[in-house]
């Protein structure tokens, strides 16, 4: 089988790697990807690494994970990328930075990058290895998840896109990103010297990365700034895509980042 992560690609133009988050595949980003290959990037959304036919990674960590992110971003002859991650994608996504700081031009982390704190982990984590732990498939398990982390203003056909790719996960994978989630290990000591600028989106009514978490990861990195979407909880993308996508392009509009 080969280490290439499996990946969906539009567009062409400065490349633009979306990172999803352990409760689905590269479908969680199927949106954004149509978007940003419309307005001129080269949008890929990989599947991780035992998702969507994408070998698995052992031992299953953010070391590993990232090795295979900068393997596909070799193979598409990539040099600087903008990573955009949502949940754990997110904490990829700065796991890459701090690892390859020169490949990253900018960082956009969606409902996700601080590491979990005890409340965090029994929010985000806990019923989820639970619903594993009673048995149930994942499309069980996808249905009260989505329901008890979405926002109350979401909308609902993302809230059914967010279902349909949670399903799909096989659940050994899935039992394995969440305790891989649990163990992400940057702290403000190495984020603060990331020179990349960075845009955090969460939603006012995530549970498992509560805007105040956001809000201070934001006044961790040097360059930093957060926008929160009303009515929107862990799947800001889906839940308020329009909303989600205009912050993204404003924010890749941008100045050309200087890379030192």
């Amino acid at each position: 089988m080969s280490l290439l992560p499996r990946f969906s690609l539009l567009g062409s133009g400065p490349t633009v790697l979306l990172l999803h988050d352990a409760d689905g595949d590269h479908l969680g980003f199927a949106p954004t990807l149509e978007t940003l290959a419309a307005a001129g990037y080269r949008a890929v959304a990989w599947d991780m690494p035992g998702y969507g036919g994408s070998a698995p990674v052992e031992p299953y960590n953010f070391k590993g994970l990232a090795q295979r992110a900068l393997l596909l971003l070799d193979a598409l002859r990539c040099e600087q990328v903008v990573l955009v991650g949502h949940g754990l994608g997110a904490m990829l996504a700065l796991e890459i930075a701090v690892r390859a700081p020169l490949r990253v031009r900018r960082l956009v982390l969606c409902a996700g990058g601080p590491a979990l704190d005890e409340a965090a982990t029994a929010v985000w984590v806990a019923p989820r290895l639970a619903g594993l732990d009673d048995g149930r498939d994942m499309a069980r398990l996808a249905d009260p998840t989505v329901a008890r982390d979405a926002g109350p203003g979401a909308l609902p056909e993302g809230l059914q896109l967010a279902r349909h790719a949670m399903g799909r996960v096989p659940p050994a994978t899935y039992r394995r990103a969440l305790e891989a989630l649990t163990a992400f290990a940057r702290r403000a000591p190495e984020l603060v010297r990331l020179q990349v600028p960075a845009l955090l989106v969460g939603g006012e009514h995530d549970r498992c990365t509560p805007p105040e978490a956001l809000l201070a990861l934001a006044h961790v990195l040097p360059d930093a700034r957060a926008v929160l979407l009303p009515g929107v909880g862990h799947w800001p993308q889906l839940e308020d895509p329009e909303g989600f996508e205009a912050a993204l392009l404003d924010f890749l509009a941008g100045p050309a980042p200087v890379l030192h």
